[in-house]
């Protein structure tokens, strides 16, 4: 393809068209305005939004490999559809086209184009990966993350994942379990992501936080809501039959709405928070029939809680 366009490129010994500059001529505009539309019309509005730093970095990032994207997509269309008006064949023309062997130009524009296309990829994505790390990662980082955000004011927020239900315990406030997430505006959360049963994913959409919830395993991941609203939930892996249905929704308020939540459910919840085991990063099936006992008295249903150990063969 590179040679095909290497040698319409340039001006027939007839004097005919440059093929290649008007290739470009076309595909120039187009990429500008496509990039401009994404960019600054589309882009504010790509998910997963702006309702967190977390969320606002990944949709940076997809503007930014949307505009670089865009331009490869255009050339590709307009060649396409350049060659099939003026290169089409003609009625009664059975002859062959013109034998044509590299063109050391555009092999080198290719190759140079492309590799710094891929270099740059691989230095922006290491760059957006590390510079959250001033800010966390929204991504589960493990029990020992790389990338911790500034200062140690963290909302620590517990997931517990399990066949087929969220909750969450809030240790800095008594470690009171619950199925409603209400995180405050403006204060990094650190997330802390566990199962009592098989592997889950947490996925909160909006935040633009997605952390696996494994057994045995912490899973640390970073935010901090910048808008008040609501946050889709789901988990993203495939858990067992009613996946699809392993969802709910939590709420980003302000702080004194927070505080105010906050201090109320620790207090409703006095006599089932002594119920649960203490507070930990994981949970070993001795203590899950504890929590289970809890969350029945606190009226929560449909989470069987169920442990499958590593060295288990057989999953019921």
């Amino acid at each position: 393809m590179a040679a095909s366009v290497a040698a319409e490129s340039q001006p027939s010994e007839a004097g005919g068209p440059n093929h290649g500059l008007r290739i470009f001529l076309i595909w120039l505009p187009l990429s500008v305005a496509a990039d401009l539309i994404l960019y600054f019309v589309y882009g504010p509005h790509m998910p997963p939004g702006r309702m967190s730093n977390t969320a606002q970095s990944q949709q940076f990032d997809i503007k930014v490999m949307s505009v670089l994207a865009a331009p490869v997509m255009i050339f590709v269309l307009v060649f396409a559809g350049y060659a099939l008006i003026v290169w089409r064949r003609r009625e009664g023309d059975d002859s062959d086209g013109p034998p044509i062997f590299g063109h050391a130009r555009i092999q080198a524009t290719w190759i140079t184009v492309t590799a710094v296309i891929v270099l740059f990829l691989a230095g922006f994505g290491t760059y957006e990966l590390a510079w959250p790390g001033m800010a966390g990662a929204g991504g589960g980082e493990g029990p020992s993350p790389i990338w911790q955000p500034k200062g140690h004011d963290f909302l620590e927020v517990q997931v517990i994942a399990q066949q087929w239900r969220f909750t969450y315990r809030y240790p800095q406030f008594g470690g009171f379990e619950t199925t409603q997430l209400v995180l405050p505006v403006g204060r990094p959360v650190q997330f802390n992501v566990t199962s009592l049963d098989v592997i889950h994913s947490f996925w909160a959409y909006q935040l633009g936080v997605k952390a696996d919830a494994n057994p045995g395993v912490n899973n640390v991941a970073y935010t901090t809501p910048q808008q008040t609203g609501t946050v889709t939930v789901r988990c993203a892996e495939l858990c067992g039959l009613w996946h699809g249905a392993m969802f709910d929704y939590g709420s980003v308020v302000s702080v004194s709405a927070f505080e105010a939540w906050a201090t109320h459910t620790e207090a409703v919840l006095a006599s089932v928070t002594r119920m649960l085991p203490p507070y930990a990063s994981t949970y070993d099936p001795t203590v899950i029939p504890n929590i289970n006992a809890a969350m029945a008295k606190a009226g929560i249903a449909g989470a069987n809680g169920y442990y499958y150990p590593p060295q288990d063969p057989v999953q019921p």
